[in-house]
């Protein structure tokens, strides 16, 4: 089983994003020890790619270094990625996403530009997710994705969660930040020439990602309740639990190639097991 499982344990968001559909709720960080044993357990189910998320994981910088390399070296698995707005990256990381609104461009984009050089002088892939919204819809990226140059670029319609981000009771109200279909092909058509460029809309992002929040839950969203941990029920148990839109995971184009030429467990490969 190919599976890529987006890392929510790092659950602390700096003010940046007003759309996120995954919000803090709570202060709880999981321990190292219980962390690793997870990843372990995921490891041994088939995970090959993970992606550390949040919020923003570098709120809590130590122990994501240490869980990245756990994963890497000790796990072995062929992709572990970090999902970062790039405004908490220390000089000794390199990684970025580019999420943004119409203020706060010129500015973040110069911290994208300056991150893409450093992974560019240290061989590390990068891919940029930008989420299409209210504010930047219209923006004309071409210029920008040239110059930086990312082996892949996510394109995310934005997602309103009900229980996350949808309404005036929630953490976050992203309902401003909506768009309509014709608006969003509005951004694809105009971009959909870039060899990198990859869009999700709403239709196929919804429920097409593995999510493990900072409880070791896969999440459920938008369509019920998140599972028991999986360090309570085991792995197998948990994803008979969750809903996982395997056709929206191929649709979105989840296999990639995601390691570097010559990498550990290259893919994508032939006898995937689905």
């Amino acid at each position: 089983m190919e599976v890529s499982v987006p890392q929510q344990m790092l659950d602390e968001l700096n003010p940046v994003s007003g759309f996120c559909f995954h919000t803090a709720k709570t202060s709880y960080v999981e321990s190292l020890p219980t962390a690793k044993k997870a990843m372990a357990l995921l490891k041994v189910a088939g995970m090959k790619k993970i992606d550390f998320a949040g919020g923003e994981p570098f709120m809590n910088a130590e122990l994501l270094g240490k869980l990245v390399k756990y994963c890497k070296e000790t796990l072995e698995l062929e992709s572990v990625s970090l999902v970062t707005n790039g405004s908490k990256v220390p000089q000794k990381w390199l990684a970025s996403d580019e999420h943004q609104d119409r203020k706060r461009y010129r500015t973040h984009l110069k911290t994208v530009m300056n991150l893409s050089q450093k992974c560019k002088e240290h061989g590390i892939m990068l891919k940029i997710n930008t989420v299409v919204n209210r504010y930047n819809f219209h923006e004309d990226m071409n210029a920008a994705i040239e110059e930086i140059q990312p082996f892949r670029w996510k394109c995310f319609q934005v997602l309103i969660v009900p229980e996350e981000n949808g309404s005036e009771h929630t953490l976050r109200d992203a309902r401003r930040f909506l768009i309509n279909n014709d608006e969003w092909h509005l951004f694809c058509d105009m971009h959909k020439h870039q060899e990198c460029f990859v869009p999700e809309s709403n239709d196929v992002m919804a429920s097409s990602y593995l999510l493990l929040d900072e409880y070791l839950r896969f999440l459920n969203k938008g369509v019920g309740k998140p599972t028991k941990s999986i360090l309570e029920i085991g792995d197998a148990a948990a994803l008979k639990d969750v809903y996982w839109d395997e056709g929206g995971f191929e649709m979105r184009g989840g296999i990639y190639e995601w390691s570097k030429p010559g990498c550990l467990g290259e893919s994508p490969k032939p006898d995937l097991d689905w």
